[in-house]
C-alpha cells in the first residue's frame, strides 16, 4: 500500500476507496470551495473551505496546503478560524509587494482577504502573514468592508490593477457582482456592479474572479469575469458561467449579448473556480482550478475519511476563432506531465459492432487517454470506461451529427445513493473540424475531458465498485485513433 501526502502531524494514512491519486484532497472531513490561491517564494498556497469536525458543511474555517507544482501537495495546519465575526467564508489572497499595508515593515509578504459569516450577515474581513503562510494575524480593524444590507455578500477575489495603481476587489452579491477599490487593501471604496441582466440567474452568484488575458493579434488584453451559479447550471445544481468583455479598473463591459451564457464547464462537478494569483510574469500562465462536486449531493457522497476533491490545475487562455468570437480554452497544467508513465495504448481502432467491444485493458487508475475521430463522415462512437461484465461502467457518447459528446454515469451501482447523482451530461463541440480531439484524464474516482484542445471541458465525479480487473470499451461505426498513458500517483 502506498502512503499519502505527507501529514502537518506526522501522520500516515492509507488508501481509501475512491481516494484520488492526482487529486488534492484533505487528509480527513469536509471540504469545498477553494481559496486564497497565491503563489510565493516557490510555493503554491491551496486555503479550502473547510470543516475539521465533520464530512458535511459547518463552521467553515482556511484549510492549507503547499506544493511546488500544484499536484504533490503538503498539508499544513488550519490557517484561519471562525472568532467573534463569525465563520471564515471563501475569499483571496495576494502579496503585498511594496507594503501598500502597512503590515511589513517595508517588505512584501501576504494578505488574505474573506467573508466573515455570523448567521446571514456576511462582511468583508483581512489577515496577515510575515512567515510565508505559516501564520496569520487578523486585522484589528475587521470588517474592512461592512455589510451594505445585502444578505448573500462574499467571497471577495483581490487583485492589483497596474493601469490605475489600486486594489481590485470583485464581490458576489446576490445575482450580481460588486466592484470596490482600494490603495491599501484596508479602506475600500465601492466602484460599479455588473450582472443584474447578464448570463444564467438560476441560483445565488458565488465565487468571482477576474482575469486579464493576451490574445495574439490583438492591441488590447481581453478580460474574463468568471462566476459561479448555486442553482441552474448547464447540467443542473452549481456550476460556473464566464463573461468576456473589457475593464478600466472600475467597471466591467461585457462584449456579448445580455442573454448570452457561456459555461466554464459541461459537468456536474466542476464549482468555485478560482485562479492562483501573483504567478510570476516570467511564467505567465493563468492557472486555476475547482471544487469537484455539486451542491445537489456534495454532503452525502459515499467517501470516508474525507469528503471532496479539487479538479486538476487547468492552464486557461482566451482565443480568437475564425468567425471573430473570443472562446475560452482550458487544459491541465503542464506540470501534469511530469507524473506521466508508460504508455498502454497507441493504435487505430475500428469499431463497426451495434454491441460494445473490449479495446483494451484499463490500467489502475490515474491515467490519460487521448483520442481523435474523424468526422468527415459524421459517423458516432461510443466508449465505456471501468466496463466489468459485473460492473458497468460510465459511458461516453460522441454525437458526431449534432456536435455534442455526452458522459454517462447512471449504470453505474454506486450513483443510486443520490437521486441527482446519476446523470447524463452533454457538451457541444465544433463539428465543422475534420477530427475531434478529445483527453480524459482519469482518476480514482473521476473523469475530466478536454474537447478539442480545451475549448470545452467537462468534469463529473464517478463511484466505480471496488473490481480488479476492468476494460476501456467501444463500439459505433468510425475509425478512432487512441493513445493510453498511464499516471504516476501524486501520493509518497
Amino acid at each position: 500500500m502506498k502512503k499519502p501526502m505527507q501529514s502537518s502531524a506526522g501522520v500516515e494514512t492509507y488508501e481509501e476507496p475512491y481516494r484520488p491519486q492526482l487529486h488534492f484532497t484533505p487528509e480527513s472531513q469536509w471540504m469545498n470551495d477553494p481559496n486564497g490561491m497565491v503563489y510565493y517564494e516557490g510555493e503554491y498556497h491551496l486555503f479550502y473551505q473547510y470543516h475539521p469536525y465533520s464530512r458535511q458543511w459547518g463552521p467553515m474555517h482556511w484549510g492549507h496546503a503547499v506544493s511546488e507544482d500544484m499536484f504533490a501537495w503538503k498539508h499544513l495546519p488550519i490557517a484561519l478560524a471562525p472568532d467573534e465575526l463569525g465563520m471564515i467564508f471563501s475569499g483571496s489572497v495576494v502579496v503585498d509587494w511594496e507594503d501598500s499595508s502597512g503590515f511589513f515593515d517595508g517588505e512584501d509578504g501576504l494578505v488574505a482577504v474573506y467573508t466573515s459569516a455570523k448567521g446571514d450577515f456576511q462582511q468583508q474581513s483581512i489577515a496577515y502573514s510575515v512567515d510565508r503562510g505559516r501564520t496569520w494575524t487578523k486585522y484589528e480593524g475587521n470588517p474592512v468592508i461592512p455589510n451594505p444590507g445585502k444578505i448573500d455578500f462574499r467571497d471577495p477575489k483581490v487583485f492589483y490593477h497596474d493601469d490605475s495603481a489600486r486594489w481590485v476587489m470583485v464581490l458576489a452579491a446576490g445575482q450580481e457582482v460588486m466592484f470596490y477599490t482600494s490603495e491599501d487593501l484596508k479602506t475600500w471604496e465601492f466602484a460599479s456592479v455588473f450582472g443584474a441582466e447578464y448570463g444564467a440567474h438560476g441560483g445565488v452568484w458565488e465565487c468571482p474572479d477576474l482575469l486579464a488575458f493576451y490574445v495574439p493579434g490583438e492591441e488590447n488584453s481581453k478580460w474574463v469575469l468568471q462566476v459561479d451559479i448555486g442553482d441552474g447550471a448547464a447540467a443542473g445544481g452549481s456550476g460556473g458561467q464566464y463573461f468576456l468583455g473589457n475593464f478600466d479598473g472600475k467597471v466591467f463591459t461585457a462584449d456579448t449579448a445580455p442573454e448570452d451564457v457561456q459555461w466554464i464547464d459541461y459537468g456536474k462537478d466542476y464549482y468555485a473556480t478560482q485562479s492562483f494569483s501573483d504567478i510570476p510574469e516570467m511564467d505567465g500562465r493563468r492557472i486555476w482550478l475547482a471544487w469537484m462536486s455539486n451542491w445537489q449531493y456534495a454532503n452525502e457522497v459515499p467517501t470516508e475519511p474525507w469528503r471532496s476533491a479539487m479538479s486538476l490545475p487547468r492552464e486557461v487562455n482566451v482565443i480568437k476563432k475564425e468567425n471573430g468570437r473570443f472562446q475560452l480554452t482550458q487544459l491541465p497544467a503542464a506540470e501534469m506531465e511530469a507524473y506521466t508513465g508508460d504508455i498502454f495504448i497507441e493504435k487505430s481502432v475500428e469499431i463497426m459492432q451495434t454491441t460494445k467491444q473490449i479495446i483494451c485493458e484499463q490500467p489502475s487508475t490515474p491515467f490519460k487517454l487521448e483520442v481523435s475521430i474523424p468526422l468527415d463522415k459524421k459517423q458516432p462512437a461510443t466508449f465505456e470506461l471501468f466496463d466489468n461484465a459485473d460492473a458497468p461502467g460510465c459511458e461516453v457518447k460522441v454525437n458526431a451529427e449534432a456536435g455534442t459528446i455526452s458522459f454517462d454515469r447512471a449504470k453505474m451501482k454506486m450513483s443510486s445513493f443520490h437521486k441527482d447523482f446519476p446523470a447524463v451530461t452533454t457538451a457541444p463541440f465544433d463539428k465543422s473540424r475534420e477530427m475531434l480531439k478529445l483527453l480524459f484524464v482519469v482518476d480514482r474516482s473521476s473523469v475530466e475531458i478536454f474537447i478539442n484542445d480545451g475549448e470545452q471541458t467537462m468534469c463529473n465525479l464517478i463511484l466505480p465498485e471496488n473490481q480488479s480487473n476492468y476494460y476501456i470499451s467501444g463500439k459505433g461505426s468510425s475509425e478512432i485513433h487512441l493513445k493510453g498513458e498511464v499516471m504516476h500517483s501524486v501520493w509518497k
